[in-house]
């Protein structure tokens, strides 16, 4: 006999396709799909009440009081990309602590992200926009970009600024020795901030790796650029570099987390309102990859 949940509850709004919605309802015999953002624990507890199985976006926490509130749970499944527990927007200690499994998605959203990326250079190299960034307009030829993090996004980046004639460096915790063969250059991250002009990076939430110093070695008529889930640098640092001439930023919706409000004030930080890699593409591989993760643990737990 095939195990289905009792309930499943999605707490938020987590783009899941329709399609994958239906497809819930077969393995539960109560679904609840929320379309908003609970504002609080106790919304986020009265949403998933006595629920087996928990869905969530990148938006919402599932705190240790949350978890404890709610001992129905057995699975959480976080519909958003799980790079370790600190990054984690779920207390994944607690849950296996409780027996919880929690389960997240990789590689849904890159292609979108590296649009916007490209895309917003060539408006500041070529003065489309507001800004330009040099007083003569610039081709993505030639120009030195690091990446910090060479996941699949910061792969992704490489190899299409290296099409668009860039020379690329990159940062990250282990060599990627088949990329530098393609001819993208390996720095220490202080010899990259000194070498290169425009910086991007892709890392995971909670990962702070500008500081005063940082900045410092980076110096001015340059660009950052951050897409990752919120700030990679010291907000207090960056609006002091910021303010120097020729230097500017680019953001996405995520990329100012908690900051967004004082840091899109700032007249040198191009940004948008969307998430660059929230595309329709994007939430099906996303709704794909949830709904995989949920028969797979069926599956084991059948066995």
């Amino acid at each position: 006999m095939k195990i289905k949940f009792n309930k499943i509850v999605s707490i938020d709004n987590t783009g899941l396709e329709k399609e994958v919605k239906a497809k819930l309802h077969d393995l539960a015999d109560e679904v609840v799909l929320y379309d908003d953002y609970p504002t609080n624990n106790v919304d986020i507890i009265s949403r998933i009440g006595d629920a087996e199985c928990v869905l969530v976006s990148w938006n919402t926490r599932i705190d240790k009081e949350v978890i404890e509130s709610c001992p129905s749970i057995k699975y959480i499944g976080m519909c958003c990309s799980l790079y370790d527990e600190n990054s984690a927007n779920v207390d994944i200690n607690t849950a296996k602590k409780y027996g919880i499994t929690v389960l997240g998605v990789r590689d849904y959203g890159d292609e979108g992200l590296v649009e916007f990326v490209i895309s917003e250079l060539i408006r500041l190299l070529h003065g489309f926009g507001k800004h330009q960034w040099k007083e003569e307009v610039l081709e993505l030829t030639n120009q030195r970009l690091g990446i910090v993090g060479l996941g699949t996004t910061g792969i992704m980046l490489a190899e299409k600024a290296k099409a668009f004639g860039m020379e690329v460096f990159y940062y990250s915790r282990s060599r990627k020795l088949d990329l530098e063969k393609e001819g993208i250059k390996y720095r220490k991250l202080n010899d990259l901030l000194k070498e290169v002009d425009i910086l991007s990076t892709h890392l995971p939430r909670n990962t702070i790796i500008l500081r005063e110093e940082g900045f410092e070695l980076f110096g001015n008529n340059k660009i950052l650029i951050n897409t990752s889930l919120e700030p990679t640098f010291d907000v207090s640092s960056f609006v002091e570099w910021i303010k120097n001439k020729g230097n500017y930023a680019i953001f996405d919706r995520v990329a100012m987390g908690a900051f967004y409000e004082e840091l899109k004030r700032n007249d040198k930080v191009i940004f948008s309102e969307k998430v660059s890699g929230w595309t329709k593409q994007a939430k099906e591989r996303l709704s794909v990859k949830v709904l995989e993760n949920i028969y797979g643990y069926l599956n084991l737990k059948s066995k």
